[in-house]
């Protein structure tokens, strides 16, 4: 087994946590540029946690035996379960993670999605199932008062990625 996948998770969340630091000294700027380079920040993380997710997703196929270079999704990871008639409380967790509208993955991925969107409307108010990420990375011009509690949301999913990384990790290392 090659850990290639391990190594790139944990370079992607290395990563997301360097663009966090450089969104902070974006946000305490006084450049001319300060909300491009927060909108630029803002969906380079996202970028980050998701690519670290999909890299996670490979790194368990790789643990299990699964060829990892055919997982993009957990619904192609969950297939090769099926298909495999093997059991995994990662997948079972992940799936919880992704399936509940209130989850920080669940808002994670959402928002990430969202970068590939555009509209040109503020009303969108966050909620238990919308993060306020998710409302910022969408609007063609985004209202920056909400800049300090995306910083903290983004820290928050960060956490809770490495805090559930290493979870996994050391219970699949236990099998």
């Amino acid at each position: 087994m090659s850990n290639v996948y391990l190594v790139r998770t944990n370079q992607k969340i290395n990563f997301a946590r360097i663009h966090l630091d450089a969104l902070t000294v974006a946000q305490n700027s006084t450049k001319w540029s300060k909300h491009n380079e927060i909108e630029s920040y803002n969906e380079s993380i996202l970028f980050h946690l998701a690519s670290a997710y999909g890299s996670f997703l490979r790194e368990i196929a790789e643990k299990y035996s699964f060829d990892a270079s055919k997982v993009g999704t957990l619904f192609d990871l969950e297939a090769m379960f099926e298909e495999s008639g093997q059991e995994s409380p990662e997948r079972n967790e992940l799936w919880s993670l992704e399936q509940s509208e209130v989850s920080w993955l669940h808002k994670m991925l959402a928002a990430y999605a969202a970068c590939w969107k555009a509209i040109d409307n503020h009303s969108a108010r966050a909620s238990d199932t919308v993060s306020i990420s998710e409302i910022h990375v969408v609007q063609i011009n985004p209202n920056h008062a909400e800049d300090s509690d995306i910083l903290a949301e983004y820290k928050q999913w960060l956490n809770e990625f490495r805090s559930l990384v290493e979870r996994l990790r050391s219970d699949m290392q236990e099998w």
